[in-house]
Formats: C-alpha cells, sequence, structure tokens
C-alpha cells in the first residue's frame, strides 16, 4: 500500500473542504432559493441553521478523519469498539460519492459547455427565444454532452493522480484563487449596472412580508434543508480533509471557518445574480432556468456581455469542478484503502468507471427520456439526486452524529478532545444534550421531509 500523503498547509484543507462544499449547487441554488422566498429573511434563517446543524456536524466528519488518518471506508474500524458496525457505513458513503458523481460530472459538463457557446459568441446576435433554445438542445445531443461529460471525467482523476499536494492541493488552490477573483469582479459590475440597485435592495434587506407570502414554514423547512446540504456532509467527502490534517488547529475552529467561505461564495453569488435580473426586468426566483436560459440572455443584452458571460461560465466550471476534484479524492483514497493499489492505478480505472456510471444520466435526457424513475417529468439525473440528496447524505450525516455523541459509538469525550486539540475556537460541552437529543431529531426530520414531499 503507498504510503499516506498529508496537506502542506492549513490554507490547503481550508480551501479543498470550502471547494468541496461550494459546488454548483450552492452558487445557482443558494440565489434562486434566496430570490424565491424572500430575500434576505431567508438568508438570516439560512444562518441560523447552518450554525446549529451544518457547523457541529461538520466538525463531527472532520473528527472522525483525523482521530482515524483513514479515508471514510475504513475510517470507523479504526475508532469503533471490537464487534460494533459502525464501519459498515463507509461502504454506505462510497458508494454515495459514486452515486454524487454519477449526474454531477454531466452538470459540471454544462458549465464548460456553457463557456465554450460563451467565448465563441455562440449567443451573439441571437434574440430570446434563439438563446434559449440552446439548453434543450443540448439536452438533445448526447454526443455533446458525453464529450464533456468525459473531459470532466479525464481531468479530474488526471489531477488525482498526480498527487494530493503536487495535484489535487496545487490545482484547488489555484482554481479556488481564481474563483475569488472572479466572484469579485462579476460582483462589482453586477452592483453597478444601471438598474441594478433594487436587486440588491431585494438581496441585502430583510422582508419578513415577504417570507411570510411564502411561507413562513417552506421558508424554514428550504433553509433547513439549504444549510444542511451545503457543506456536502454525510457521505465522508469532508472527512477525507480531516484524515490529511495535523493536529495544530482545532477542528471547530476550522469548520467555522469552511462554513463561512462556503457562505460567503454563495452570498457574493447572489450579489452577481440579483442586481443583475432587476437590471434586466426578469425573476431571479425564475428556477433551473435561471442559470441556463435567463442569465445568458442577460449577457447577450449587456454591454460587453460576451466577456461577462465568459467569466460567469467559467467561474460556475470552477466552482463545480472544485466538487469534482474533491470526491474524487475520496474514491481514490477509499479505493487505495479496500485495495493496496497505486493512486495512479486506481484513478485511471476509475475513470473508465466513472464515465460508464455517468452515461444513465446523459441519457436520460434524450435516448431514454423515457425513462421517469420518480413519475412523470421525473428522468434519471432526478432519481439520482434524490438518493444522494435525500437519503445518503441525511442518513449518512446522522451516522456521523449518533457516533461521536453516543456511548455505543466512538463517544461525546472522545470526539470533543479530537476537535477541540489544537489552538482555536473550541467546542463547548454544553453542546452535548443539543447535540444528543435535539440535533438527530432535526435530522430525522429532514429526511422525512424529504421522502413526504417526493412522494406525498
Amino acid at each position: 500500500m503507498e504510503q499516506r500523503e498529508t496537506l502542506s498547509s492549513r490554507l490547503g484543507f481550508i480551501l479543498l473542504s470550502a471547494g468541496c462544499a461550494i459546488g454548483i449547487g450552492n452558487v445557482w441554488k443558494f440565489p434562486y432559493i434566496t430570490g424565491f422566498h424572500g430575500g434576505s429573511a431567508f438568508v438570516l434563517v439560512y444562518l441560523f441553521f447552518l450554525v446549529i446543524m451544518g457547523i457541529p456536524i461538520l466538525t463531527m466528519e472532520f473528527s472522525v478523519g483525523r482521530a482515524s488518518r483513514k479515508s471514510p471506508i475504513h475510517a470507523f474500524n479504526a475508532l469503533e469498539k471490537p464487534g460494533q458496525k459502525w464501519h459498515l457505513h463507509g461502504y454506505m458513503a462510497l458508494a454515495g460519492n459514486y452515486l454524487l458523481m454519477m449526474f454531477y460530472t454531466t452538470v459540471t459538463g454544462w458549465m464548460l459547455h456553457y463557456f465554450y457557446l460563451s467565448v465563441t459568441g455562440a449567443f451573439d446576435g441571437k434574440n430570446v427565444e434563439q438563446v434559449s433554445a440552446f439548453f434543450p438542445m443540448m439536452l438533445s445531443q448526447p454526443a455533446v454532452m458525453t464529450f464533456w461529460m468525459i473531459v470532466v471525467v479525464a481531468s479530474g482523476f488526471a489531477i488525482c493522480a498526480a498527487g494530493l499536494k503536487k495535484g489535487v492541493e496545487k490545482i484547488t488552490k489555484v482554481m479556488m484563487i481564481a474563483l475569488f477573483v472572479l466572484l469579485l469582479v462579476l460582483a462589482i459590475h453586477s452592483i453597478f449596472l444601471k438598474g441594478g440597485s433594487a436587486g440588491l435592495k431585494f438581496y441585502l434587506l430583510p422582508d419578513f412580508e415577504r417570507m411570510k407570502e411564502t411561507g413562513i414554514v417552506a421558508t424554514v423547512v428550504a433553509a433547513m434543508n439549504q444549510s444542511f446540504f451545503t457543506l456536502s456532509l454525510g457521505i465522508g467527502a469532508m472527512a477525507i480533509f480531516g484524515s490529511y490534517i495535523g493536529k495544530e488547529h482545532s477542528l471547530f475552529g476550522e469548520s467555522i471557518r469552511v462554513a463561512a467561505l462556503d457562505t460567503f461564495i454563495a452570498f457574493f453569488a447572489g450579489l452577481i445574480i440579483f442586481p443583475a435580473c432587476s437590471a434586466f426586468g426578469v425573476d431571479a426566483g425564475s428556477g433551473p432556468n435561471l442559470l441556463f436560459i435567463t442569465l445568458p440572455n442577460i449577457f447577450n443584452n449587456m454591454a460587453g456581455g460576451r466577456i461577462w458571460g465568459s467569466l460567469f461560465f467559467i467561474f460556475m466550471a470552477f466552482a463545480a469542478f472544485s466538487t469534482v476534484i474533491a470526491v474524487f479524492e475520496t474514491i481514490i483514497a477509499c479505493n487505495i484503502d479496500l485495495t493496496g493499489r497505486s493512486r495512479k492505478k486506481i484513478a485511471l480505472t476509475n475513470t473508465f468507471i466513472l464515465i460508464a456510471l455517468s452515461l444513465p444520466c446523459v441519457l436520460g435526457f434524450n435516448v431514454l427520456s423515457g425513462v421517469q424513475p420518480l413519475g412523470k417529468g421525473s428522468g434519471i439525473l432526478d432519481l439520482e439526486d434524490f438518493l444522494v440528496s435525500n437519503i445518503a447524505l441525511p442518513l449518512g450525516s446522522l451516522v456521523y452524529l449518533l457516533f461521536c455523541v453516543s456511548k455505543r459509538g466512538w463517544g461525546w469525550k472522545n470526539f470533543t478532545e479530537e476537535a477541540n486539540a489544537g489552538d482555536g475556537a473550541k467546542l463547548p460541552n454544553w453542546l452535548r444534550f443539543y447535540t444528543t437529543y435535539i440535533l438527530p431529531v432535526i435530522i430525522v426530520s429532514i429526511f422525512i421531509i424529504g421522502i413526504k414531499d417526493k412522494f406525498f
């Protein structure tokens, strides 16, 4: 078995963890949900649940990873008591990572395709209907989507094959720094658009009356879901980076930093989208159409729109690809622990495995469009997303939570000693009652609500 690497710096740990969390779901879904549920009133509710749900469970994942120094597939083996079965979750975690990438590689490919369309001027001179037609046209072309999916999978595993420091950490640092620069440039540009101030006010000024119109219960549930899923918790994608970092800094403090950085990116994505939408009179809460239909039309009618559109979609590609690299690293680490084979061999093998596993999602929009596993209007991507978001993430997070607080698991004392080791913020002991008796109920409620909304 090859020698286990460690990250070269604390910055690498924070950027890799934040990169895994950011993804396209955060920079796209967060502004859309915020717009739908009434602007910054929703943001306040979201931040509340991020603090009471997301950060504690993130700390637990990091702690299991750092204490075990193993990938998710063997982390529980190293910490559980003889005869216990917590380690079975390792296989569920690995399956969850594969399942996530079965559709995430395709959606990341969409970002690259739209960057290509923007930079080559494909939208130039087109009217609203013509620009809007590009998205369904792309979905109807399996060859185009397969090409971009293969580019994502092959390049992602090539980066991981180069090693943790020389590949994953080095590339992610460059990509994240570029993402921050693009984010600031795009946000400043949008804020100063003529007519953009209305969108800015909508986004930044709380209006609880608007939240009442949407429904307070619906808003709270949406905030709970977003704060929970934004950090990609439950499938070990965060635990792996905990296993690569030293004990110089407390993991509770690092979890706060990662969550803050993740929220910063999502918040600034709203500063790009809301002013631009108000400047051109479109609804920022228009759902999935916002990214691939509404925004390309906005850029197409904007001075220098080809440049701004290209920058926006390469920004989205970077955000998506940061998650791809992080999850691929988890998959490789698990396979190394399972097989003892070299990183490069595992990366090569998994390149072909992920391409094959990703094809159903690609074909689900065209050749297999008649397959609707969750009912009329659903597709293969919807099924895969449901299994990850509504099954693997909440149940996986519940396992990490119970393992860290239960006497029949790792236990609160062992968990807090690991989480609080090093400099930085410490996990207060008074949280024990909350994390043991209240937080599990919240997670189970999220799971039940997700099942109910999908089937009932």
